[in-house]
C-alpha cells in the first residue's frame, strides 16, 4: 500500500466545527496511550510525541522548536507527522506538519472555550502576535458571533502588523485584560504576563504558550482565583511550568484541576456560573495530533 502525502491543500476541506466534533469523538474512544521525549540545547527544543488510540490509529510527531529562527525569517517550529493504520500498524500517511499543528493547537483551545467561555463573549485579547495568535482569530471567530480582537505583544510593531478588520493593537496589557471576555496567551514567556488581580468575574483564560518546565504566562493569583481545566492531565501537570511550578510550591493542588477533555462526557468540563473565572491550559499532546491528523486525512479522502 502506498503512503499518502497530505499537504496544505487539505485545508480547503476542513472546518473548525468539524475538528472540534472530531476531538470530542476522539475522547469518547478508549483513553490514549501517550509518550513524550524532550531534548534541549539552550533555548532550542526537540520534541517527539507518540500516541496510540485503539480504534483510531497511531501517530508519531516530531517537532523542532528553535526560537532564534524568526531572526532569520524562518519558522521557529518545524517537524514531521506520521499517521499509522489502527488495523495493521502500517504507515498510512505523511500529513503536513504545519497543517496539523495549526489546527490541533487552535482547535484544542477553541474546544475548551466552547465549553468554558461565556456564550456571549465578544472581547477577545490575544497576548502575543505570532502564528498561533493569528490562527486563533479564525478559530474563535468561527464560534463567537461578533468577536472583536485586541492584540498585545512585547514588540508593538508585531501587534500593529496584525491590526485589521475586527483586530486592533494595544500597548496597555493591564487595561486590555480588565476589559476582556476571553484572554488567549501565545507567547514564549518564562515569567508570568497575566496578573490574577487584573481578571474580572466571568473571564475565560486560555493559556497556550508555555510548553517547558521553565515557562509561565499567568501568575499564582490567576491560578488561585480560577477554576482550572487542562486538555490532558498527563501532558500538563508535571511537565509544563504553568502548573508544575505552582504544584511543587503548594500554591495549588492536583485536586484544584477540575477536569480534562476525557471528563467532557461526564459534564465536568464546563462553566458553572456566569461569574466563574475559568482557566484552560492547552498543553497539546500527541493524542490530539492523532485526532486532528485522522480528521484531516478523513476529510481529504472524502473530498
Amino acid at each position: 500500500m502506498s503512503v499518502e502525502i497530505i499537504g496544505p491543500e487539505a485545508e480547503a476541506h476542513i472546518s473548525w466545527a468539524g475538528l472540534t466534533d472530531a476531538l470530542e469523538a476522539g475522547h469518547r474512544l478508549p483513553r490514549a496511550e501517550i509518550a513524550d521525549i524532550f531534548l534541549y540545547r539552550g533555548k532550542d527544543t526537540l520534541l517527539s510525541r507518540a500516541a496510540w488510540i485503539d480504534g483510531l490509529g497511531q501517530l508519531v510527531k516530531t517537532a523542532t522548536i528553535f526560537p532564534g529562527n524568526t531572526a532569520h525569517g524562518l519558522a521557529s517550529v518545524n517537524g514531521a507527522v506520521n499517521l499509522y493504520s489502527d488495523r495493521e500498524g502500517t504507515l498510512e500517511a505523511l500529513v503536513d506538519f504545519h497543517l496539523v499543528t495549526k489546527w490541533k493547537t487552535a482547535g484544542d483551545s477553541l474546544l475548551a472555550a466552547k465549553r468554558l467561555a461565556r456564550p456571549d463573549s465578544r472581547n477577545i485579547l490575544l497576548v502575543g502576535a505570532g502564528t498561533v495568535a493569528r490562527n486563533m482569530v479564525a478559530a474563535y471567530a468561527s464560534h463567537f458571533a461578533d468577536a472583536r480582537f485586541v492584540v498585545w505583544n512585547r514588540s508593538p510593531a508585531a501587534a500593529q502588523a496584525m491590526a485589521g478588520p475586527h483586530v486592533r493593537a494595544t500597548d496597555d496589557l493591564e487595561a486590555a485584560v480588565r476589559q476582556a471576555d476571553i484572554i488567549c496567551t501565545a507567547t514564549m514567556s518564562h515569567e508570568p504576563l497575566i496578573r490574577g488581580d487584573w481578571l474580572r468575574p466571568g473571564t475565560h483564560l486560555d493559556l497556550i504558550g508555555a510548553y517547558r518546565p521553565d515557562m509561565r504566562e499567568a501568575d499564582d493569583t490567576a491560578l488561585q482565583r480560577a477554576r482550572i481545566f487542562v486538555d490532558s492531565r498527563a501532558t500538563t501537570l508535571h511537565h509544563i511550568g504553568e502548573l508544575k511550578d505552582p504544584l511543587a510550591r503548594g500554591v495549588i493542588a492536583e485536586t484544584d484541576v477540575i477536569a480534562d477533555f476525557y471528563d467532557m462526557a461526564s459534564g465536568r468540563f464546563a462553566r458553572q456560573s456566569p461569574d466563574d473565572i475559568t482557566l484552560a491550559k492547552n498543553g497539546g499532546g500527541a493524542h490530539l495530533d492523532l485526532m486532528t491528523a485522522a480528521y484531516i486525512a478523513g476529510a481529504w479522502r472524502a473530498r
